[in-house]
């Protein structure tokens, strides 16, 4: 078989106008590159946080590959575990491994028919498909692993959990993890009656598992996003250009831009990229807007591209004025990603 060539060039990700199917929706429920592989093994729990030891020993339990229980004592049983429930909700801040153990359950799990997607693509796919055929497509299917699941948009969550309970009835297992705002219980905390209340019956169906930590791209949140002359950004996009294909967008078309595209089609709009390429980074001005940018960037960070860019520090986009509003916590996780990729 011919190998695929290699593209190579400069696109404008304002030009682009991506479409997805259904269909490429369902095909693209998987781990994102970057966790491909996790395991719970390769899951490092850090000692200082037991609680991240303890969600890894309640996760390898419910998917099934926990050694056996410790006996008490000489000749005594071992002691019964809790029961299993058939979903586990992974709460936490961000950067502690909620996403790696969410991997590892589906890597992990024997099942015939399971599933691993962000909320916003299910929600999408409810969009794509309609309400019952989504039901239809999932009915039946072993595992659905739902990666920061929102609940700060009533409307969402509400389909969300109306098609999780059927699902559950059905005999579908559940493994989710948090993206909560944090002004209900504190920064990185889980609203736990919130989430609740909103699944009604369904909160019988749950363990919540709490994971404490700090994030582990940035131990600190000190540091600031790369920022590049003109002249080494031009230098940058030009070089990566031969060898790779490369957006150059200037950071206003493209966050105007993206109020053009559904966020279920950012990844296609990444589709085939090495790097990308922001010039004239300025704050951001519009709520809408920056929770558009915080979807892209999602996407950028799940498809491990590098990002490059001219302008104000990318962890300065959101201004204080927003990082105190109820969105606090998704804005922070994109400040960690932000850094992270302009760093690679």
């Amino acid at each position: 078989m011919t190998p695929t060539a290699t593209r190579t060039g400069i696109v404008h990700l304002t030009e682009l106008a991506p479409q997805i199917s259904g269909a490429e929706m369902v095909a693209s429920l998987v781990p994102p590159p970057q966790f491909t592989d996790a395991t719970f093994e390769s899951y490092r729990a850090d000692p200082a946080y037991p609680s991240q030891q303890d969600a890894k020993d309640a996760l390898m339990a419910f998917s099934g590959v926990a050694a056996p229980a410790a006996r008490t004592g000489l000749f005594r049983r071992a002691k019964k575990g809790p029961e299993l429930k058939p979903g586990v909700y992974l709460d936490g801040g961000f950067g502690v491994g909620k996403t790696h153990l969410l991997a590892s359950i589906y890597h992990a799990m024997q099942a015939r028919r399971k599933y691993f997607g962000s909320f916003i693509e299910y929600t999408a796919l409810v969009g794509a498909l309609g309400y019952q055929n989504t039901v239809e497509l999932f009915r039946g299917s072993d595992l659905l692993c739902i990666d920061e699941f929102e609940l700060d948009d009533p409307g969402d969550t509400m389909v969300m959990t109306r098609l999780l309970a059927e699902l559950v009835a059905s005999g579908t297992r559940l493994a989710a993890t948090s993206n909560t705002p944090p002004n209900a219980l504190g920064e990185g905390r889980f609203a736990a009656q919130d989430f609740l209340r909103e699944i009604h019956a369904m909160a019988a169906s749950f363990q919540t598992q709490r994971i404490d930590g700090t994030d582990y791209r940035h131990r600190a949140l000190d540091g600031h996003a790369a920022v590049l002359t003109v002249a080494d950004y031009q230098a940058t996009i030009a070089d990566a250009a031969t060898t790779g294909l490369v957006s150059d967008d200037a950071f206003p078309a493209l966050v105007a831009h993206l109020a053009t595209v559904h966020p279920s089609r950012y990844i296609r709009l990444i589709d085939g990229l090495s790097l990308v390429g922001l010039r004239d980074v300025a704050p951001l001005t519009d709520q809408s807007a920056a929770l558009r940018f915080v979807a892209f960037i999602d996407r950028v960070y799940d498809a491990q591209l590098p990002i490059r860019a001219t302008g104000e520090s990318l962890d300065l986009v959101f201004p204080e004025e927003m990082l105190a509003g109820g969105y606090r916590k998704k804005y922070l996780r994109a400040i960690s990603r932000l850094i992270a990729s302009t760093l690679d």
